[in-house]
Parts: structure tokens; sequence; C-alpha cells
């Protein structure tokens, strides 16, 4: 089978905006949500800057065990999901007569873990860690929490993937969908942005240490001095075409390629033959023509390596042909496990309102991003119909989307 795949329904929950709303008059008016944590640079963090969230409050929507199996990034994952199923029309009775599944992005839930060992090592006593910890501190925890929330009786698992988590988990469906083994499936990707979520990742130095918070996140510019942690969730409802004409729900895109690869080599350096490979097979699986893509949504996290490397395999695919390229990190940060999805939520804001948003803080590129279409200032009443999004993680985990309005 190849059935059609389209997307109808799409959540946010990010430093840059609560709902989709919020989120596109940031991306409309150049907004970034990153800011400065003191509470990171106490604990010995080399930097303090993060994406900036507010906790949501389920009290009151949720009962009480159900607020206790979230960890923080599962807040987040409900709110998003919740606006996602709304928009698509879905409600509780149809996920009890249909066989939904979910397939959600994350690679990691930090601040559970700690609470666990550290209530363990303090009292001495496991029965003291309570029963809802193991459902918070498992790597599956937000597909088993959503699974159980919202009554879903199709596929079930949980996308480690490093930093393209959320976008495997969107191609994953893809595939599941095509050849007839699902009918509907929630797609997403969520990042916890606890004090506790990312210390490992600053001791590689990764971490920009601008600062101005505003300025501190640069993909593609020459003077880029490392990325931002940041987190949130998003989540798309991926479903055949036929499943969203049978309920008569409105379709925002459709998703028509997915590549992957692997590096091969070093374990947290990206190169240019996997992220290219990648791009190439995302492209020949849509059966598009390089002119038909008129936007890229770059991976770039404001790292000098990866962006570098990036531009240069998006050049090396694309050539003379050069669409608008830009990386919505330089609003948000790197969003990591939750990117994949959340960009994909960005990108169609963007293809949805004809515009493209400013890649913040692009002031000079460096000897690779010079070849590419980056706009400094947002581009205004530019109508697109076909988008690429790139997102790449440690371990040379490689995940291209290519997504079109719906024809």
């Amino acid at each position: 089978m190849d059935r059609r795949v389209v997307i109808t329904g799409m959540g946010i929950y990010s430093c840059i905006g609560e709902n989709k709303e919020q989120v596109k008059d940031s991306l409309y008016n150049g907004k970034s949500g990153i800011g400065f944590d003191p509470v990171r640079v106490e604990m010995g963090y080399r930097s303090g800057l993060t994406g900036i969230l507010r906790k949501p409050d389920l009290k009151g929507i949720l009962d009480r065990k159900q607020r206790n199996y979230l960890p923080e990034q599962g807040l987040y994952a409900y709110v998003a999901t919740k606006e996602a199923l709304d928009q698509a029309g879905i409600d509780a009775e149809w996920l009890k007569e249909n066989e939904a599944g979910v397939l959600y992005g994350n690679d990691s839930s930090a601040e559970a873990v700690m609470a666990g060992i550290d209530t363990i090592r303090e009292k001495k006593n496991t029965q003291l860690v309570g029963s809802s910890n193991i459902f918070q501190s498992m790597n599956s925890t937000l597909t088993m929490n959503l699974a159980t929330i919202f009554g879903l009786r199709g596929i079930n698992f949980t996308v480690s993937g490093a930093c393209a988590s959320g976008s495997h988990a969107i191609g994953l469906a893809w595939l599941l969908i095509r050849q007839g083994l699902q009918d509907c499936v929630i797609c997403g990707g969520a990042e916890e942005v606890n004090k506790y979520s990312v210390g490992n990742f600053d001791a590689l130095s990764a971490f920009s240490v601008n600062p101005d918070p505003s300025k501190a996140s640069r993909p593609f510019d020459r003077n880029r001095d490392g990325l931002v942690p940041s987190g949130g969730a998003a989540t798309v409802i991926v479903e055949s075409l036929e499943s969203a004409q049978k309920r008569g729900a409105t379709i925002l895109a459709e998703v028509v390629g997915y590549g992957f690869s692997s590096n091969g080599e070093h374990i947290s350096t990206p190169n240019v033959d996997g992220p290219r490979r990648s791009l190439q097979r995302a492209i020949d699986a849509a059966g598009v023509r390089l002119e038909d893509i008129g936007y890229i949504n770059a991976h770039a996290t404001s790292t000098p390596v990866g962006d570098l490397n990036e531009a240069k395999a998006i050049h090396e695919v694309f050539g003379d042909v050069k669409p608008p390229v830009n990386s919505t990190k330089a609003f948000t940060g790197h969003e990591m496990w939750m990117s994949g999805a959340s960009e994909i939520v960005y990108s169609i804001i963007q293809m949805q309102n004809n515009f493209v948003a400013a890649n913040l803080n692009f002031e000079e590129p460096d000897e690779a991003s010079c070849h590419l279409n980056i706009p400094k200032e947002r581009i205004d009443n530019y109508e697109f119909d076909t988008f690429l999004s790139n997102s790449f993680g440690f371990g040379g985990t490689n995940s291209t989307l290519i997504i079109r309005k719906f024809k």
C-alpha cells in the first residue's frame, strides 16, 4: 500500500508561546524566548542561558494520579497533545472507537531520576520513593502517560533518537500509515528544562556564554559560540487521508517525504555526508524537484561545527537552487528531543501565514553559510507550498522531513 499521509492537528508549548497563536506572534515579530537562569550558575554550570517556560497547572484538568505520573516534560506534552487533538476534531469517544497510536520523541527524564535516587540515598528505603517515580523516570514516560490518559489503543512506543527524536517519530508514523498498519498516530517530542536536564551537556562546553540572552542563539552566524538549551513539547496528529476525510477533518498539510541516515563516525561531531544523504533520501521519497521546495527549516543549533557542516550539506544538495533557509532555534534555543516536532509546527505556521521568519542574530555569514539564502529580516508575502525540515543528533542520527500543502 502507498496511502497519502496528512496532518490534521498541531499543538505547541514552548518558550515562544504556550499555543499556536502565541508562537505565530513570536515568529512573526522576532520575539526570543531565551533568558538567564541563575540557579544553573549556582550549581556550577558554565552557562546559565536557557529557554524560559512556565509549568502548566493541570489541577482540575487531570486527576491526582495522572498528574503525579507525569514528569515535567509530560506536563508540556499533555497540553500540546490536547491542543492538537482539539484542532483535529478528535475527542474521547472517537479514540475509544478507533485504534489511534502514539509515537513520541524523548531521550531523558533527568529530574525524575535524580529525585528517585536522592530519596533512596537519603532514606535508605526504596518504599519511600513512591509509586509514581518509575512512571516519571523511564525514557518511555511520555508515551505510557499519553496512551493511558487519552485511551490510545494503537502503536505505542518512545523514539529515542537524540535531537532527531521528534522528527523520527513523525517519519515512522508516515511509514506505518503509508503501509496501512495504522490510520492515526499522535506524534511529537518533548524536553524538560529543569536544572538537572542538561548539566552533562554543559560539561561539553557546548553552550553559548553570550551575556545577552536574546543574542546568544546565532545559527549560521560567523560569531556563534554555542547553542542555548530549551524545551517544551510539540504534537502533530498524523493520519491517512482516508481517515481524515471520513471524519471530515480540516487537513493542515501532507507529509510527503522522510529521509534518514547515520554518520557512522564521531559520536558528537557531525559530518557532511550523513546529513547530505538524509536530505537526498527525503527528496527522493517525496518525488519533488529542488525548485518545488520553497523553504528549509535547518537543524542549525548555533554550534561552530554543526552549522558549518549542515550548510555544506544543504549547498551540496541544492546547489544554485536557493530557497530561504532559517533556523527557528534562533528564537527558541535548542529544544533537544522536542525540536524535530516543534520545527514542523513552526514551519507549517509560516507556510499557512505566507512568511519566513528572520534568522535572528545572523549578521555575518561564514565560509559555508555564505552559499545559502539566509534571511536576516522576515520575508513577508512569501507563498510557498513545500518545505524541508532537518533534525540531527548525537551518535550521528539524521532525519529529514518534507511537508507540503494539501492539494
